[in-house]
């Protein structure tokens, strides 16, 4: 129970924080995918469960406050999830090379597909345009911030299972 109300916090703290804070803080007009960090965090750390679980909360949120159509970054951000919860088996506590490049994979893969959902299949195909302009910026702000931001994640993420052996 301790984990999920800790999870629910730092999605909720997360969402805020890139809704907010970060919109004052953007870098050739785009944000870091905060979120999506989490998601790749959880699913990396705690396997594909909660990775899916974490990133359709983590969607769902953005789509309700961001988004025409709800689903379309729910459905993107489960895939993550749970993609990179196949990482599980290769998770070592002090790396942090692989989780950065997680993220700038699942970064790419996001934006590609949220191109691919919202914008080719109505018809506008200047694909390298928004590369250029939305998924290059975003993916190098997303993955300095989420150097930072991973570490933080790793320290509650070993508080938790810490917690959880105690109490057994």
């Amino acid at each position: 129970m301790k984990r999920l109300i800790t999870i629910a916090i730092v999605v909720l703290l997360c969402f805020i924080l890139q809704s907010t804070v970060f919109q004052v803080l953007a870098l050739a007009n785009v944000v870091p995918n905060l979120l999506l960090i989490v998601t790749v965090a959880v699913g990396y750390m705690r396997g594909r469960t909660e990775g899916i679980f974490v990133g359709f909360v983590s969607g769902l949120l953005v789509d309700m406050v961001y988004g025409d159509i709800i689903g379309i970054c729910a459905f993107i951000y489960m895939l993550v999830g749970f993609l990179n919860g196949y990482c599980k088996k290769i998770y070592y506590r002090d790396e942090i090379t692989v989780p950065i490049i997680l993220v700038c994979i699942s970064d790419f893969s996001y934006n590609f597909l949220y191109y691919v959902f919202r914008f080719l299949l109505r018809g506008r195909l200047d694909l390298f345009y928004y590369i250029r302009r939305i998924m290059l910026p975003e993916l190098v702000y997303t993955a300095l911030v989420a150097i930072f931001l991973y570490k933080a994640l790793h320290s509650i993420n070993g508080w938790l299972e810490q917690s959880e052996v105690e109490e057994v």
